[in-house]
């Protein structure tokens, strides 16, 4: 015979009743509930404030190209183009139709890659930033490398000699890094580096020689003259890119040399430092133990920040240094009032300084969980 199961008793029913209706069974409930709702919600700001800010960066610059007093069409077809030409011009570039029927075909343009042809280079638009893009992120990277490489480690030195004299010299340092002009800086490198000295290369990425004998592999002209096998052509690259990656990475050094000054400052106030001296650590234990690791995530922002303003503002450097990269497409396409171009350029900026914000964001939401919502 199959063993009866013995029936539950009415005391022992009741305690599963009182038990399911406690709240440590609701909060039991209700959490995961919870977690799936606030993660759904980081979802869907992350979502939706980026869209935002692309659409007003998409109006912004929508409104720049209406607004500037230059005809769009007598920049592509000429001052002398007959009546006929001008009004098929017109309607091609959706000009004849309403102002918010031309954004929205703007955006479509936009969204679909379609920037047009550049009247300064003969060339569509997504194909000549292609081809500029590679040169500013080859620099501002090596800007950022050496701002992280020497900021980091002169605000530790700030903060080991707080208030003595290396501590007075470097913020010397940060305040001329942030207010010198970046373009004065550079005229003044080049006439002594280079043309007195002669210790760093001239104008743009490469000597004459190794321009049309180094294969375009990346666009990056490091990485193409190091996989070439040609130490001539790397060392040439190197000397070319030294003076403008080392005037633009000490804007990024006072910014991140700050950074690291002032919140390790700001950490050795606490009290938990002083428990963790008292404890018997050495200063070396409580710095890169405690006092380094409460302060990586707004370093690790800050980074992500200069980094974003180092693609933006290379424009006067790359002007500078004629650096076939996106400043100087831009201020090339300005000259010729290539509108196209310029606008097009400027929505690709504004969309990497977005998305470095973004990684900014997330960055420091995972080092730092007191950032996190």
């Amino acid at each position: 015979m199959a063993e009866e199961i013995p029936a539950v008793s009415a005391p022992r029913r009741a305690v599963f009743r009182d038990y399911g209706s406690s709240p440590f069974a609701l909060r039991a409930l209700t959490g995961p509930l919870r977690y799936c709702a606030a993660f759904a919600g980081r979802l869907a700001s992350a979502a939706v404030v980026p869209g935002v800010v692309l659409l007003g960066l998409l109006f912004v610059v929508f409104a720049i190209g209406r607004l500037l007093p230059t005809d769009p069409v007598l920049t592509v077809i000429g001052d002398h183009a007959p009546q006929e030409l001008y009004e098929k011009v017109r309607r091609e570039m959706h000009l004849d139709k309403p102002i918010a029927e031309q954004f929205v075909l703007f955006g479509l343009d936009m969204a679909r890659g379609d920037f047009g042809v550049a009247t300064t280079t003969g060339n569509p638009v997504v194909e000549d930033i292609g081809r500029f893009l590679p040169a500013t992120i080859e620099l501002a990277s090596v800007a950022i490398t050496l701002g992280v490489g020497l900021g980091v480690p002169i605000g530790l030195l700030a903060v080991r000699f707080s208030g003595r004299w290396p501590d007075n010299l470097v913020r010397l340092v940060m305040i001329l890094g942030n207010s010198l002009p970046i373009f004065w800086m550079g005229l003044v490198g080049l006439l002594l580096f280079y043309a007195h000295l002669g210790w760093v290369g001239g104008p743009g990425r490469l000597d004459i020689v190794y321009q049309y004998t180094v294969p375009r592999v990346t666009g990056l002209v490091l990485v193409d003259t190091a996989i070439s096998g040609n130490p001539a052509a790397f060392g040439n690259a190197v000397s070319h890119i030294a003076l403008p990656a080392s005037l633009l990475g000490l804007v990024a050094l006072s910014d991140i040399a700050r950074t690291t000054r002032g919140f390790l400052l700001w950490q050795y106030r606490q009290d938990y430092i002083n428990v963790a001296r008292l404890k018997g650590l050495s200063e070396t234990k409580v710095l890169w133990r405690h006092a380094l690791p409460n302060a990586a995530g707004p370093l690790f922002a800050v980074i992500a920040w200069s980094y974003a303003y180092l693609l933006e503002g290379a424009v006067l450097t790359e002007t500078v240094f004629a650096w076939p990269g996106l400043g100087l497409y831009i201020t090339q396409s300005l000259m010729a009032s290539d509108m196209r171009a310029v606008l097009a350029a400027t929505l690709i900026i504004g969309t990497m300084f977005m998305v470095l914000n973004m990684v900014a964001e997330i960055a420091q939401t995972r080092v730092d969980p007191r950032t996190r919502a």
